[in-house]
């Protein structure tokens, strides 16, 4: 009951207020300290060992010390649980990024709606290709590329990380996940340093990118469903049609994972990302995910937002039968 406690506390906190922009924030102290390292280490011979090093060493400490910490308020007389339960509910809080997510991604489109050159500038953001030659077309497009990848690698693989390994591992995931956003690029800077970071991140995120790509499909299927025998013929069909697109498209990105969330949205909202991009002022080919190159509207947005938010929930419910699960066979045996 603790985890599911802590869980459901640390999620209602980020579903009212998002990230805490005036309090200390883990990510940016991981920041820092990657920062740190790259500076030093990012420089002479062997800078794919270096950068080695400081990925798995940087990993393995954020673990360690979340664990210590835990395990030492765990165990205090009186209120130990009580505070272990609370930190549990923080770290889960910081770790997650759904609301924050979305509220960019709604500030975007606001953004366009009064300028271009507004919504460029909102857009650079979220999104680290350079946004100042992209169409209002291209504003949107980013946007909600960045909404679908995201619900990946900042709620859903949290949330995985966190069932797998409690918070340790969903903080341990948290730095993987900022060591590939800092230095995981194939420019010619972090090629060789940032290679481990960048590896570590596409196995933390296999799974999790393509249980969100599912969530994904099937919380919009479901949440359309009236129940009918003939809408839930239609709903099947309209399942094996999206993964039938999403096996077709997921693999259309440089990252082997960032492509199946893209092309869930894609098939949903029957329209099409992806395509060339400027990263650092060069450019990167990039195929497309989808087939209708129609025009995004605020319409497409709404929809996306309701899609993520369905998918999110379905995650933490999982969550909760998993746990319930857990204990019930703990308990047996």
């Amino acid at each position: 009951m603790t985890n599911i406690i802590s869980l459901l506390l640390g999620w209602t906190l980020d579903l009212l207020f998002g990230d805490p922009a005036r309090l200390p924030h883990p990510i940016v102290w991981f920041g820092k300290a990657i920062a740190f390292g790259e500076h030093h280490l990012n420089k002479g011979a062997h800078r794919k060992a270096k950068g080695a090093v400081l990925a798995v060493g940087l990993i393995l400490g954020v673990f360690v010390a979340t664990w210590l910490l835990r395990h030492f308020l765990y165990k205090l007389p009186s209120l130990g649980e009580g505070m272990g339960v609370g930190l549990d509910a923080v770290l889960i809080f910081y770790c997650l990024a759904g609301t924050t997510l979305i509220r960019e991604v709604r500030a975007v489109f606001l953004a366009l709606d009064r300028s271009l050159d507004e919504g460029r500038k909102q857009v650079a953001r979220i999104v680290g290709r350079d946004t100042s030659e992209l169409s209002a077309q291209e504003v949107r497009t980013a946007a909600l590329e960045t909404l679908a990848e995201n619900l990946s690698d900042g709620v859903i693989a949290p949330l995985f990380w966190l069932a797998l390994l409690g918070t340790p591992g969903m903080l341990a995931y948290k730095m993987v996940n900022t060591l590939d956003s800092m230095i995981g690029y194939k420019t010619e800077r972090y090629r060789d340093f940032g290679c481990w970071a960048a590896h570590i991140d596409d196995i933390a995120n296999y799974i999790p990118a393509r249980l969100t790509a599912l969530l994904m499909i099937i919380g919009f299927e479901i949440g359309g469903l009236r129940f009918e025998i003939s809408s839930i013929a239609k709903v099947t069909s309209n399942l094996k049609s999206q993964i039938s697109n999403l096996k077709r498209f997921g693999r259309n990105h440089a990252s082997p994972n960032s492509g199946y969330p893209e092309a869930a949205l894609a098939g949903i909202l029957d329209c099409r990302f992806g395509g060339p991009h400027y990263y650092f002022g060069q450019l990167f080919p990039k195929p497309f995910i989808g087939d209708n190159d129609r025009p995004l509207t605020t319409a497409d947005m709404k929809k996306a937002v309701w899609v993520n938010r369905l998918a999110e929930i379905m995650m933490v419910i999982l969550i909760i039968i998993c746990t319930f699960a857990t204990s019930f066979l703990t308990i047996s045996i």
